[in-house]
């Protein structure tokens, strides 16, 4: 029986984790999790499960279930996040929030000697080299859960890494694909929310609506795998069926296909390096239909671009590039702010913060907060356009 921690289970994926728990009760046990505010979904996954600790990450929570409920020990506060990943009877930690506040509880997770399914890429896209160092550091197995970047895990694993030309990410397009490009500026935020195949929480599926999260997944690729930039591409695949591509030095192309849902990936994250031992879903090719593939717009996205150039700057401005989008897309949910203005915070932020390539995780730390001044000095509640 292994042990299980998630952070953020009450997110789409934290909440498709425990659809794989429940699944596989014989092999996994779900001992800790964190929720932010949802409280009553707590309540009934301590009943369902009886953890031993979870933690309530919302300040406006705190107390809302005691010090203990049904014998299970209830923490406040994202300090507590660390006491998670810490217990002795965690093996297995998901990471599922989202955000650069990721970064310190897998951290401690790593330094603890505990596999990492990671869902949480704005850790590796900020602080991707320290992570690195760390997981060599420590010996760690760091699994991503990401539909994307597993897919191309077990197609990395599965192929000699000299044989390998290139790595593709694929994106469904978001909300906007066939949007005109004049309509554009005057999106709603129901509108950006409408994702036309995942089930996600807002902040993600904005990033998806202009294909920044690809931006991101690009970065998290690059410090996942290895591969330069300039062997990663994206292309856009509405069906959103095929997840990853590697293309080998003959020309030919492998990918990795299946119907679009995180349980694939998350059960392969938790059972690795063992195969998942069942069938998860029954969905034969012939029902598949048709798939096709195209490049990206770089008009209709320039939040790639700017993920592809602050990639290849390196050092910190990947992670100006993430501080950057999130208060962006906070502003915008909040109606601060257009659709269209997010890539063109991102890009001033880039433009306007020195790029550095510190060796310390506090040097990064005070990058990510500038930025996030900076964003909420210059752009929150504008009266100008950008």
């Amino acid at each position: 029986m292994i042990g299980v921690s998630v952070l953020g289970i009450s997110g789409s994926v934290g909440q498709s984790t425990v659809k794989v728990l429940r699944q596989f009760p014989e092999h996994f046990s779900l001992k800790t999790f964190s929720v932010h505010g949802n409280v009553e979904y707590a309540k009934s996954l301590i009943g369902e499960f009886s953890p031993e600790l979870v933690c309530v990450t919302d300040p406006t929570k705190r107390g809302a279930l005691g010090e203990s409920y049904l014998n299970t020990k209830i923490l406040y506060g994202e300090e507590g996040l660390l006491d998670l990943v810490t217990n002795s009877s965690v093996r297995v930690v998901v990471t599922a929030i989202v955000g650069a506040r990721g970064v310190l509880p897998t951290i401690s997770s790593i330094k603890a000697g505990k596999k990492i399914a990671i869902a949480n890429k704005e850790t590796l896209v900020t602080f991707g080299p320290l992570i690195n160092q760390l997981l060599e550091k420590h010996k760690v197995s760091l699994v991503p859960v990401d539909s994307e970047h597993n897919a191309l895990f077990q197609l990395i694993n599965r192929e000699e890494r000299s044989n390998i030309r290139a790595i593709t990410l694929t994106a469904s397009g978001g909300s906007f694909r066939k949007m005109p490009l004049e309509d554009l500026p005057n999106v709603t935020i129901k509108q950006a929310l409408n994702h036309p195949t995942w089930s996600m929480g807002p902040k993600i599926t904005v990033d998806s609506a202009g294909l920044i999260n690809k931006g991101l997944e690009v970065i998290e690729a690059h410090f996942l795998f290895g591969f330069s930039y300039d062997q990663i591409e994206v292309v856009i695949h509405p069906q959103s069926l095929t997840h990853g591509i590697i293309e080998t030095l003959d020309g030919a192309c492998l990918q990795y296909t299946s119907h679009p849902d995180m349980i694939y990936p998350i059960a392969h994250s938790l059972f690795y390096p063992e195969p998942t031992p069942k069938l998860l879903i029954d969905r034969k090719p012939v029902t598949w239909g048709s798939m096709e593939f195209f490049p990206p717009d770089y008009k209709r996205y320039p939040g790639l671009k700017l993920a592809f150039d602050a990639g290849k700057a390196g050092g910190v401005a990947p992670c100006i590039f993430n501080a950057a989008n999130e208060e962006a897309v906070t502003l915008f949910l909040n109606e601060e702010i257009r659709f269209i203005d997010i890539p063109k915070i991102i890009e001033s932020c880039l433009s306007h913060i020195p790029n550095s390539f510190p060796d310390e995780l506090e040097e990064y730390l005070s990058v990510d907060k500038e930025t996030r001044n900076y964003v909420l000095n210059q752009f929150s509640k504008m009266q100008v356009k950008v």
